[in-house]
């Protein structure tokens, strides 16, 4: 039988200490922790790895956590850092590996907790991200006009974002925003992920800077709790710029115009304001999701930038020049 996630991690934190000497060779012992200086076992101190501790929980053995950073985990997040891996099977298969446990048979229903881009690794991914507050993603969205960053739980940031152009090339880092996509409920179901250069001044020199995971349809990344009125647009960097000067206004971003065109109504809504990019993709998902809106016995109000978006809006006309476009097009 398949060893799940947990057994692995409780496993390897038995022998926390073995694991560390293998994988984090240029660390020491110190007492009842191994210290390093980071996941790629640079020499240091930043990094620390509880060796000794309960078999769960979060003063289990082999949690670690990297103090400059903010990052942390358990040691099969380790595994995968040292190896630069993706899928969790090969993480798993290296931890077995070091285990010395047999390999699992072939089952008929793979665990949907262990698939690359399932809504687990999504919630993984994100609870080892850290608040944006002083990271590069707060750089990136103050050059993109946004500077009201306060309560935005559903956004965070990764230092060391694994990217790979495609199956055959090797394996980048990159820092990235992550943002959440969740459903009515709540739960975090998804991703979406944008990759960020160095300095933060844009985004990363790669082919794809932008990518999503998870269960994403009808789901959103969320700005506040929708009651009866709600605003809906594509791009988090477009919504955010509406919010920047509506704080107050419940918004979601749906990440792509399908996307905006299939979001589910919280119970209660009444009247739905809709975000529109203003290009082809963008007006055919205004005009779908207002007819479903309408339909649903909604009042809809389309909003509508003068330039391509309300980011563009924002970043060539200011925010106050913003704000008064937008509540000329406010209902009473």
């Amino acid at each position: 039988m398949a060893q799940s996630p947990q057994d692995l991690a409780r496993r390897l934190g038995q022998r926390a200490e073995a694991v560390c000497r293998h994988y984090l060779s240029s660390g020491r012992c110190c007492g009842r922790y191994w210290l390093v200086g980071d996941i790629r076992n640079t020499p240091g101190r930043s990094l620390f790895v509880r060796l000794v501790g309960s078999e769960t929980g979060r003063g289990a053995a082999g949690r670690w956590s990297d103090a400059a950073t903010g990052e942390h985990g358990d040691l099969l997040d380790l595994i995968r850092e040292a190896h630069g891996l993706i899928d969790f099977r090969d993480v798993a298969e290296e931890a077995r590996r070091f285990l010395s446990l047999p390999h699992p048979e072939p089952e008929r229903h793979a665990d949907r907790a262990a698939q690359p881009g399932s809504p687990a690794a999504a919630r993984r991914l994100f609870a080892m991200s850290q608040p944006i507050a002083g990271t590069l993603a707060q750089t990136y969205l103050h050059r993109r006009g946004i500077a009201d960053q306060t309560d935005l739980p559903s956004l965070r940031f990764h230092p060391r974002c694994y990217y790979r152009p495609d199956a055959s090339a090797p394996t980048e880092t990159w820092p990235a925003l992550i943002a959440a996509v969740i459903d009515l409920d709540g739960r975090i179901t998804g991703l979406h992920r944008t990759w960020l250069a160095r300095d933060g001044f844009g985004k990363a020199s790669v082919g794809t800077p932008r990518r999503a995971m998870g269960d994403l349809l009808a789901h959103a990344v969320r700005f506040g709790v929708a009651s009866d009125v709600l605003a809906a647009g594509e791009g988090i960097e477009t919504v955010l710029s509406a919010r920047s000067v509506l704080p107050r206004m419940p918004m979601l971003a749906a990440g792509s115009a399908a996307h905006l065109a299939a979001i589910l109504f919280p119970q209660g809504l009444r009247r739905l304001y809709i975000l529109r990019d203003r290009d082809p993709a963008g007006s055919a998902a205004c005009d779908r999701l207002s007819g479903r809106a309408t339909s649903a016995g909604l009042e809809t109000v389309v909003l509508s930038p003068r330039q391509r978006d309300f980011n563009e809006d924002l970043l060539q006309f200011g925010q106050a020049a913003l704000r008064a476009w937008l509540r000329l097009q406010l209902a009473p």
